[in-house]
């Protein structure tokens, strides 16, 4: 087929190399422009855009699509059987939409309609879901409203990471869009109930709250590690806290306190949980025991107090 694929980040590229591989015309490249990026702030191109200038594809970096009609235009010229779209950052307008012969097809990192939105991945281990999945969608108007073209369920368990997870629905994903686009499947309407969304994350959602459970606090760890980051204050240092194991029951002890040498921290309820990796700033991540040979932590300290 003659497509466009439209993406932007690490979870995007599969589904790229993946057409490119099944041998479809990738005609074009959308992506978001590239950002400032690292201490010196150079411009750095994203994963898709570089994927795309290795396999010699044209690339298009527009600042917006919508009530632009240069970029209009000219995707409408491409002449497209479809457009394959991958967390790519911008909201489609109708006429991009209809464009294609087939339309535009989002590969979305949730089973939908749970989790429409901007963070699926995080959303689902935060919210202790036991499952999550792809779905090829065949995109309308709406927000992750489109039919259902495919979904295929994948198991959320207590070890699975943000990263795990997208790693995972990635290749997930770049393996269902060269089926659907050979079987070309129909598509069912989403259902009207059980329609969750998933909020655009800030940096102050990573903060722990140690009023919360200690099962909570491992689910935001593992749901925001490595962005935004999960982390807590110890005096007027900022520790990012990349691994926690849950204990269990703890005698006694404030939210927040350290109560051994192992750093064990009091968590909502009367658990508890263990730091296993922690960073300060301007350090790397690493092992808890690394980090006290280095920086002693006294029994008894609240972290988060501020």
């Amino acid at each position: 087929m003659r497509l466009a694929f439209m993406g932007t980040p690490d979870f995007a590229v599969p589904a790229l190399y993946a057409l490119h591989d099944a041998g479809h015309k990738i005609v074009a490249v959308y992506t978001q422009p590239p950002r400032p990026a690292g201490r010196g702030q150079a411009l750095r191109p994203s994963p898709v855009q570089h994927a795309a200038e290795t396999l010699g594809i044209p690339v298009r970096c527009p600042v917006r699509v919508k009530k632009n009609q240069e970029e209009l235009e000219a995707f409408a010229a491409l002449e497209l059987d479809a457009a394959v779209v991958a967390a790519y950052g911008l909201i489609l307008p109708a006429e991009m939409l209809d464009a294609p012969k087939l339309g535009c097809l989002n590969i979305h990192a949730s089973l939908l309609p749970r989790w429409r939105g901007a963070s699926p991945i995080q959303s689902a281990i935060l919210a202790g879901d036991t499952e999550s999945g792809v779905t090829i969608m065949q995109m309308d108007v709406g927000l992750d409203t489109g039919a259902i073209l495919a979904s295929v369920p994948v198991p959320v368990t207590a070890e699975t990471t943000a990263s795990s997870l997208h790693d995972e629905l990635a290749a997930l994903g770049a393996k269902m869009i060269v089926e659907v686009l050979a079987a070309r499947p129909p598509a069912v309407p989403q259902p009207e109930s059980g329609v969750t969304y998933a909020v655009r994350l800030t940096k102050e959602d990573g903060r722990i709250d140690w009023r919360q459970p200690a099962a909570a606090i491992d689910r935001q760890v593992r749901a925001l590690t490595p962005w935004p980051g999960a982390f807590t204050t110890l005096g007027d240092v900022v520790l990012k806290i990349g691994a926690v194991l849950p204990v269990g029951a703890v005698d006694s002890g404030l939210p927040g306190e350290v109560v051994d040498e192992a750093l064990t921290v009091v968590c909502g309820g009367g658990t508890g949980l263990r730091i296993a990796r922690l960073q300060r700033p301007g350090r790397g991540m690493v092992e808890a025991a690394a980090y006290l040979r280095g920086q002693q932590v006294a029994i008894g300290t609240v972290l988060g107090g501020d």
